[in-house]
């Protein structure tokens, strides 16, 4: 795996058994517990009130000070003692939302009691997992090993287009960060192992609604008014092929329709045609000029049919693009823990994530933790309602995060 080199890594990293902040059992049954817990009772982005005093009620009985956000749910909480010279914080990021789907798990007994709600992105595990590190890292700060103090964040609603990532950041939850990481449950990557890439590791996520209009009339009759159903088809085809010609490929900007409505008779041309969907991108930049682009292009194809146009594009998440010094220490801290056997590289998506938000403030990066047990053939996979993680993935989580910590700046 290659990554460029940083001052993160200046120094070989510490054999495993060298670096404190290993997860004890008790510890771990803990967490595990707390997970199940939290599976089996889900809430929706920004209605998280008993997730967020469950972790609140954990991190106060350790002895810390957390803080419930502006909006009433999520919280931060700072582990560690800081002074005037205490340079910038590292972060550890959670999202504690859930969806709105059935869980439709059989033989387990941490099933979802709140009916059409699931934990089925493992925002559960991502939660256990900054809730652990913290933990640990508090024993540590007690024994005078933390070099640095670190800021645990529970983020409400990621689910929830554009996120709550741009909220919990006007709650000043990166005041004094100088680096953010997180990480992602990956059903394709075995447990004990994490996915790293620099880069663009999903993509920008906005949605876009679009109506159509025109007299209408008779099908016999078609060039005497707008043929608003040709001039839909058009703009769902034509569209997306324009706007390949007219961005770089290898900015990944791509418009793709989900809904598409219009007419109630076979003979009659009808008067409002409507089009949804979203757009996706790799690149920053594109991503950033995009609005303007899709405008440009459906006036462009709608004009040639004589349509009327109402644009509605609803900006949603940047994409994540991680940093690569951040990816460095990542891979340092996994190699402390597990050695680099248990890294490996993936692959882009095309899925949204509103940690990018925070990338837009303190560079960081996000990891993919695996969830799939060695072997497990299901196919399991993110929002559906059958998705769990093996619970191993918490013990990986606590320990890349407390590495992390311990290694940032090469302070241990």
């Amino acid at each position: 795996m290659s990554h460029s080199t940083s001052s993160v890594c200046e120094a070989q990293p510490p054999a495993a058994e060298a670096l404190p902040g290993t997860l004890p059992e008790a510890l771990r049954a803990e967490l595990i517990a707390f997970r199940r817990d939290l599976h089996m009772h889900p809430e929706l982005g920004n209605q998280e009130f008993r997730t967020t005093a469950a972790i609140k009620a954990r991190l106060e009985l350790a002895g810390l000070e957390p803080r419930v956000l502006a909006s009433g749910t999520g919280l931060m909480c700072d582990v560690g003692t800081r002074s005037e010279s205490t340079r910038p914080m590292l972060a550890l990021r959670a999202d504690i939302d859930a969806l709105p789907i059935p869980d439709t798990k059989t033989g387990v007994p941490y099933r979802s009691t709140v009916p059409d709600r699931a934990h089925a992105c493992g925002h559960d595990v991502h939660t256990t997992t900054v809730l652990g590190a913290g933990l640990v890292l508090a024993g540590l700060d007690r024994q005078g090993l933390l070099p640095n103090p670190v800021r645990l964040i529970f983020q409400p609603a990621e689910e929830v287009l554009p996120g709550g990532a741009p909220d919990a950041i006007d709650s000043g939850v990166l005041e004094g960060v100088g680096r953010i990481i997180g990480v992602h449950c990956d059903p394709k990557v075995d447990v004990g192992r994490i996915g790293l890439r620099i880069g663009a590791i999903t993509s920008a996520c906005d949605r876009l609604e679009l109506s159509l209009d025109g007299p209408g009339g008779h099908t016999a009759r078609p060039h005497l008014t707008t043929d608003l159903v040709t001039a839909a088809a058009r703009v769902a085809t034509e569209v997306p092929a324009l706007l390949a010609r007219r961005v770089d490929a290898r900015a990944g900007l791509a418009v793709t329709w989900g809904r598409l409505e219009t007419g109630h008779a076979c003979n009659v041309i009808p008067q409002h045609a409507e089009l949804s969907g979203t757009v996706r991108c790799l690149d920053l930049a594109a991503w950033r000029a995009a609005p303007d682009l899709v405008h440009a292009a459906i006036d462009e194809v709608a004009g040639m049919h004589r349509a009327k146009t109402v644009i509605n594009y609803i900006r949603g998440v940047p994409p994540v693009v991680n940093d690569a010094a951040a990816i460095e220490l990542l891979t340092v801290a996994m190699t402390a823990r597990r050695g680099s056997y248990a890294i490996e590289d993936t692959e882009q998506s095309l899925g949204g994530e509103d940690f990018s938000w925070y990338l837009e403030h303190v560079p960081g990066a996000m990891a993919r933790l695996g969830v799939r047990t060695p072997g497990d053939t299901c196919g399991l996979d993110l929002h559906r309602g059958n998705f769990d993680a093996d619970e191993e993935a918490i013990t990986v989580g606590v320990e890349l995060f407390t590495a992390s910590a311990l290694l940032d700046g090469n302070h241990l």
